[in-house]
Order: structure tokens, then sequence, then C-alpha cells
């Protein structure tokens, strides 16, 4: 059976770095290739009709594949080529996942061996309902367990009807109370791990049937520890051991050492880190101190950790542990640096700095023949270019008023209302050292809202007015 031949139709400006990508995929796919560089600079201004008027296959093609921002139907390009046409993906750098190629290690990012407790705060102040909704949006998150957070001050008569409801709905539950009379029914309505247990309430853990997680009686020298671990494995109670994570300022180094000393002392033990206790108090966002605290974790051998994302900086916590400890599995069992990895955890800025360099949009300015405006934002600097037009600046105010001073006749409030959102996404790409791409959405990591382009948008309007 011959290979397939693939015919990429791009613009003049992504040609170098569409050669490259494919001279790397196409032994790996098995498919013969050429390009097709139509006379545009922005592949994303293409438009089915537009290409069909131009397009030249050569023979042998078996399927043609044009930009992913091409919108519209491909019937045009069809019947011009003679051939098959699909859209690829919006950025080539996709091509390989495009073809279902994956990295060798893809796979082995899925795998992981920490588990993770959400907690779902002062659940005794909530509505079941509430208590319910946050539940699904934590186990979505990737939650494993449901952590019922309870109040000091007396026991909770709902606790009962509440895991019943958790578990009714499928949910691993786990009951965070020192309170005997709050953890019984609990466990008997389905808790399957309680937090915590020290030598206040130890007496009744052997009455419960489940596992528990054992807490110093002083965590600042682990006070208690040994006896309540000795206590509870002579009952025969399963536990793990969770020495407390400590604030910065408030000994978070030695805590630290404390896992290890309890780890050194107890080599075969399940132990559990709250990592709320750091990710909550501190003014930074989350993502980082997770994967560094979910690191520790994977090296120490403790195989499940308590968040909770409360705090606005950390109200994705949840999903971030997962990320992490997929990520740090990986690390370790394959003896590599966390590195390039997984890109979801990278939000702030961007994992590959991509810039065109001064000299190609020179070029382009000087060939672009039409008045569309391309926006782009590279060595801290915003350029605007279309026909006659090479503005550059810092300050997005000043290079609209730089712009309406051409002249410029296609500067309705619409058309403004664009240029206006696309130079602050520009902005907010240079403050923050992240790509920037014309009508595409600033990559956030997991995060990223995809947006419709405009162009897009005024290529809908346009087809609904003619039906």
């Amino acid at each position: 059976m011959s290979r397939p031949h693939y015919h990429f139709v791009t613009g003049r400006l992504a040609e170098f770095s569409l050669r490259g990508v494919l001279t790397e995929l196409a032994p790996r796919v098995a498919f013969d290739w050429s390009i097709g560089v139509l006379n545009i600079t922005v592949a994303a201004l293409m438009t089915p009709e537009w290409i069909a008027r131009r397009l030249q296959v050569p023979p042998g093609a078996t399927r043609v594949i044009i930009p992913g921002y091409c919108h519209g139907s491909l019937a045009p390009i069809e019947v011009a080529a003679g051939l098959p046409v699909e859209r690829g993906p919006k950025d080539l750098r996709d091509l390989p996942a495009h073809f279902g190629q994956r990295s060798p290690d893809a796979d082995q990012l899925g795998a992981h061996s920490i588990e993770i407790l959400a907690e779902i705060n002062h659940a005794p102040r909530l509505a079941l309902d509430e208590i319910l909704r946050q539940a699904r949006e934590l186990a979505a998150a990737g939650a494993d367990l449901i952590d019922v957070g309870c109040d000091p001050g007396g026991p909770w008569a709902g606790v009962g009807e509440t895991v019943r409801a958790l578990r009714a709905e499928g949910h691993r539950v786990s009951i965070d109370s020192l309170d005997p009379r709050e953890i019984a029914p609990a466990v008997k309505a389905g808790a399957e791990l309680v937090l915590s247990v020290n030598s206040s309430n130890r007496d009744a853990a052997g009455d419960w049937g489940c596992e528990v997680v054992v807490v110093p009686d002083v965590p600042e020298t682990l006070e208690g520890l040994d006896d309540t671990v000795e206590r509870l494995a002579t009952s025969g109670v399963r536990l793990r051991i969770d020495p407390v994570l400590e604030p910065i300022g408030f000994g978070f180094a030695r805590s630290l050492g404390r896992y290890l000393d309890v780890r050194a002392r107890y080599p075969d033990a399940a132990m559990l880190m709250g990592v709320g206790n750091l990710t909550e108090l501190t003014d930074a966002d989350s993502a980082a101190i997770n994967v560094l605290l979910l690191g520790f974790c994977e090296e120490l051998g403790i195989r499940s950790v308590l968040t909770t994302q409360v705090i606005p900086w950390a109200r994705t916590s949840v999903r971030e542990c997962d990320l992490a400890r997929r990520l740090v599995h990986y690390a370790i069992r394959n003896r590599t640096l966390p590195k390039r990895v997984e890109p979801r955890l990278v939000m702030l800025r961007d994992p590959r700095p991509v810039a065109f360099g001064a000299a190609a949009l020179d070029e382009l300015a000087h060939e672009i023949k039409d008045h569309n405006y391309r926006i782009f934002a590279e060595d801290e600097r915003l350029h605007v270019i279309a026909a006659g037009v090479h503005l550059t600046g810092t300050d997005p105010f000043e290079l609209f008023e730089a712009l309406q001073a051409t002249g410029a006749k296609n500067l309705d409030p619409s058309h403004s209302f664009y240029l206006g959102y696309e130079m602050a996404k520009a902005v907010t790409a240079l403050t923050l050292g992240k790509n920037y791409r014309q009508d595409q959405a600033l990559d956030w990591g997991f995060l990223t809202v995809e947006e419709q382009s405009h162009r897009q948008r005024l290529a809908e309007r346009r087809e609904e007015g003619e039906r």
C-alpha cells in the first residue's frame, strides 16, 4: 500500500517553521508531504474561497491540509483540489498530536501514587445541596476522597445525613473531626477515613472500624505520636501518620524535618500531608507550591495529601495537585527532571517563547498589500502592521492614536473595539513574557479558555445573513 501524501497549505510567515515540524514528524507517521505557500503572510487570514482560487496541488497528493483557523465550508477547496480536505490544528506545533503522535512517555504521565483528599470547609454551616455541589466540583477536578470538615464547639447533628448523601452520589468520604460524637455517625454512614486521632480520642477509634490519621498531641515536638501509633497498631486499627505541616514563619522548615524524622522511625507506615496549610496561608499562587510539596511527598513515600481551595489564589488547588502528582511520579520513576513534561502547570508565563524577529516583521510590513491589521508582541514592543503601515511602541493608546493619524478608513467602532481587545491581550503577553497570537487566547495552562476569533464571528454572521 502506497504512503499517503499530504499537501499542507500555509502562508509565508509560517513556512520555515512548518518545514521543520514536518521534517521531524513525517518519518514517525510514515507519510510524504509537500507545502503550498500561498501569497499571504499570515495563514489565519485565509478563507476557503480564497484558497480555492490559488491552490495548486502537486501530482501524487492524497489529501490537502489547511490551517485550523480557516473557517467555513471546505467544499470550494475540495472542488478545486479534487481531493479530501481537512483542517489541521490552529498552532502548527500541535501537528504531532493532530496525527496521533503522543510523547513516548505520555501514557506514563497519567500514572500517580498520591491520593488527594479535598476538604469542604465548615460543612456544618452549609446547606446539603451546596455540600453536594462542591463535592461534584472537587471530584471532577481530581479529588479521590471528599473530606467533610467539621467545626469545633459541639457535635454536628447532620453529619450522618451528609455522609450518606455524598456516598449516594458515589463519593468516597473522610470525616475531619476530633469529636467521637461526630465521627461515629459519620463512619456508620459510610466515611472510610477519620482525620484526626490523638490521645484525646484514640480510645474510641477501635470501635469505628475504619482507617484513621494519627497526629501528635504537640506537633512541635511530636509529643504523643508514638504512643498513639502503638496503641492503635496493637488494637488493629489501620492508620496514616501526619506530623502536621506548619506555615512559613511558624516552623515550616522544622515541620518538613518532622516528616523526615517520622519516615525514619516508621519506614513502612502510610503518611499524609495537609498541603493547604501552606497554599492557603502564603501570598503566592498555589500551583508551584503544590508541585514542590507533592514532589517532597513522592520522594518520601507520603501517599496522601489533604488540600482545600478556599482562598482565591488557591481556588484550583485540587486540579493543580492532580497534575502535580502525575508530574512528580513520572519524574521520580524515570529519574528525569520534571521539566517540559506538563505544560498545563505553567500558567503565568509560557514554557516556549516564540518570536518572529525584527527582520521578519520588517519584511512582512513591506510585503503586505491589504489593509487588515496584524498585531505582534515581542522584544518588549507592540507592532501593528498593514499595507503602508508599520507602527511600533509600548503604549496601545499611543499606537491607536498613531493609527488614526494615518487616515485609516476601516476604524469603525466594531473594528476599533476588536483592535483594542487584541492590543490589551498583547500588552498582557509582553508584561508576563507570554506568547501572543492574534485571534487566539493567551495560554494560561489548564486554565486557558479558548476564544472564537473575530474573523470567525464575522464569517458566521455573513453566513447567517445569506440564509
